[in-house]
């Protein structure tokens, strides 16, 4: 299985989300959130190119079950590991995470 790392604006952007669902939701909100993005990254991982390259340079797309959130993600095969560029919002301006990607 791939190993996987975060950028850290995208990072920041999960515990941004976990602490709107604290505040605006619940615990139990926060908590079924934080699961379902975990789902989303174990299904990744276990089959990283199953999702379609999206944009250049390659990078994909997973959009969360039950939560308006997609990740944006690369899996570089030749070093088997998977980085995440962004936890986004679907209702944010697409490609605004896009200077991450190196």
């Amino acid at each position: 299985m791939p190993s996987i790392g975060f950028h850290p604006e995208a990072q920041t952007e999960f515990a941004e989300a976990i602490n709107y669902y604290l505040r605006q939701g619940s615990p139990r909100v926060a908590d079924s959130f934080v699961f379902a993005v975990e789902s989303a990254i174990e299904q990744v991982l276990k089959s990283p190119d199953r999702w379609h390259v999206i944009d250049e340079p390659d990078i994909r797309r997973y959009l969360i079950r039950r939560f308006p959130f997609v990740l944006y993600y690369r899996w570089e095969s030749n070093q088997d590991h998977v980085t995440v560029y962004a936890v986004m919002h679907c209702s944010r301006e697409p490609g605004y995470w896009k200077h991450r990607v190196g």
